[in-house]
């Protein structure tokens, strides 16, 4: 798993609970020690778990990597979760990513579509 010291409010984790349910949702909460986590969970194996902020050790759980969110229908659903969770920095965020999208629309989607065969440089006269 990851130490400890790399958690922080808002990261997305997995991990199990006290009472070993797989666990899904992400940090509100850090104690002073870092050893327990306050997780907000989003899915589990125990429905009733879902919704629900739960304490567990930092070292059963995993920090689940940043995703680059560039879509505009995926950022509407989490600019939503940002709210039912009321988390204003992550709204702003989020409401920033989608102002960008919808100002320079093709500068977003030319990122993934451009495709160089070949080395560049190779290309290159040296005589």
């Amino acid at each position: 798993m990851v130490e400890n010291n790399l958690f922080k409010n808002g990261d997305w984790v997995q991990g199990k609970s006290r009472d070993g349910e797989l666990i899904h949702g992400f940090v509100e909460t850090l104690s002073d020690n870092r050893e327990i986590v306050k997780v907000n969970v989003v899915e589990s194996d125990n429905e009733k778990a879902v919704g629900k902020s739960i304490w567990i050790p930092s070292k059963w759980t995993e920090k689940l990597p940043d995703l680059e969110i560039s879509n505009e229908a995926h950022l509407l659903a989490l600019i939503d979760l940002a709210l039912l969770s009321k988390d204003e920095t992550w709204f702003m965020e989020l409401s920033g990513k989608l102002e960008s999208i919808k100002i320079h629309p093709k500068i977003t989607a030319r990122k993934s579509e451009v495709r160089i065969p070949g080395n560049r440089i190779a290309k290159l006269d040296f005589k």
